[in-house]
């Protein structure tokens, strides 16, 4: 639909329930659609950005109803340009198909775009409308034409890695401590250790949002795979040299735009650091993360899993281990160690075999199998914190990113669902007591 069309079907529209300044917001989006001057449709850009920016909650919950439902493709317009491409499918009449079926808003998107400081405006609607979209299921059309914008404006091309340290400006170290979502950063001291010269921190930023870091990592060049988290986050810990390292331990990845979600960075920024670090320091073996079982507990208290464990002679025993780990503190002194073996176990079985479809449950096991990593090593009480205890009683795993392997493990997991995963976890959830499902294996072992 051509702009002038879709002018002259919303020009002077009534809309007598619509607080004035959301009308004049909508006045100058439809102005702006308009527009053909490159200059003055930057102008009516801002004043545009500027006016949202002066909407209330209400005011933006009307903008939004009134994108989803007058900035759509009018479905006659739609199916005469779908028709006319079946009864003749030519070149020509695909694109006019696919002119046809563009919302007018994802224009619009584009020409605020043109606005100093339009695309983090843009970031910033879409994070509104994340938070708003359950209650308002109409405006996943707009939260979809944003992600498309997305994908193209922030792909790798345009992304830029760079280095963090106590060098780097001081408005971004501060969203460091205020975005940090796995281990909370504790003020500037404790972020000062995570810096130090046996510390890496690494981030993506965008020409656009040149102050804003999108993701981040967290390194720790270490001596030996770690197994607890926290020794490398200890503020009075010493800085051990970097020459001595042969592992580097990713140990926090956040995201830190909620309007981005959707649009994946860290399966970037991990192959990026990992190789930035091997030419910085050649000696380096390993490369592993240090990763929260998010999922775990929220599974084992599942009462699909409650019932499958309360079968058999020993189910009595398994419903007071379930008990046990709800009691504060169940951790501290002597854990009997029928109690650490059913729970390692158990948590392997979770890894390997818990689904989401034809994925694993576990959104942190997703998301590094997915990268190509392999699951390598489940760690007892590597994270003793209270959101470690009630997320994943205290366990942690090592995910290994081999980086000769990286892309076979990719493609078998996308092409078939594999698990890349030692021999010793594949050991711990055969003598799980829910024992692996028959049929195809689930896990491809390594020697590693």
């Amino acid at each position: 639909m051509s702009a002038a069309s879709f002018l002259r079907r919303l020009l002077g529209r009534p809309r007598p329930d619509v607080e004035a300044r959301t009308q004049h917001l909508v006045r100058l989006c439809e102005s702006l659609l308009g527009e053909r001057g490159e200059v003055s449709g930057a102008a009516l850009a801002r004043e545009a950005l500027t006016a949202w920016q002066a909407l209330d909650a209400r005011g933006r919950e009307q903008f939004f109803d009134i994108l989803a439902e007058e900035f759509s493709p009018p479905p006659e317009a739609v199916g005469k340009a779908a028709d006319a491409y079946r009864d003749d499918p030519t070149p020509r009449n695909l694109l006019r198909v696919q002119e046809a079926a563009e919302p007018a808003r994802q224009e619009l998107f584009r020409r605020l775009n043109m606005a100093p400081g339009g695309t983090a405006m843009l970031v910033e609607m879409r994070s509104t409308i994340q938070r708003g979209i359950k209650a308002h299921p109409a405006w996943s059309t707009i939260d979809a034409d944003l992600l498309h914008l997305f994908h193209s404006w922030f792909n790798r091309g345009f992304l830029r890695l760079e280095r963090i340290d106590w060098r780097t400006s001081a408005m971004v170290l501060e969203k460091l401590i205020q975005y940090e979502a796995v281990h909370a950063i504790q003020g500037w001291r404790d972020l000062r250790r995570r810096l130090e010269s046996d510390r890496r921190c690494f981030a993506f930023f965008h020409p656009q949002l040149p102050d804003e870091p999108l993701i981040f990592i967290e390194v720790a060049l270490t001596r030996g795979m770690s197994a607890g988290v926290q020794p490398l986050l200890q503020m009075d810990s010493s800085v051990a040299p970097a020459s001595d390292a042969d592992c580097a331990i990713f140990y926090s990845i956040t995201n830190c735009q909620e309007g981005l979600r959707g649009i994946s960075f860290g399966n970037l920024l991990i192959k990026q650091v990992a190789e930035d670090l091997k030419r910085e320091f050649p000696h380096l073996k390993t490369f592993a993360t240090l990763s929260p079982i998010p999922g775990f507990r929220r599974w084992l208290a599942s009462p699909e899993t409650r019932v499958r464990l309360a079968v058999g002679a020993e189910g009595e025993a398994r419903r007071a281990m379930l008990a046990a780990i709800e009691q504060p503190g169940w951790h501290l002194g002597d854990v009997p160690e029928v109690l650490q073996k059913n729970l390692m176990r158990l948590c392997a079985w979770y890894l390997l075999h818990a689904k989401q479809g034809e994925e694993p449950l576990d959104a942190v096991a997703r998301f590094h199998l997915g990268n190509g990593a392999a699951l390598e090593r489940l760690n007892w009480l590597g994270d003793t914190s209270d959101s470690g205890m009630a997320r994943s009683a205290g366990l942690m795993v090592n995910y290994v990113y081999r980086l000769e392997d990286v892309e076979r493990n990719h493609e078998r997991y996308f092409s078939s669902h594999a698990v890349v995963a030692s021999r010793a976890i594949e050991k711990l959830a055969r003598k799980c007591v829910l024992s692996a499902p028959a049929g195809k294996p689930a896990v491809k072992p390594t020697d590693a």
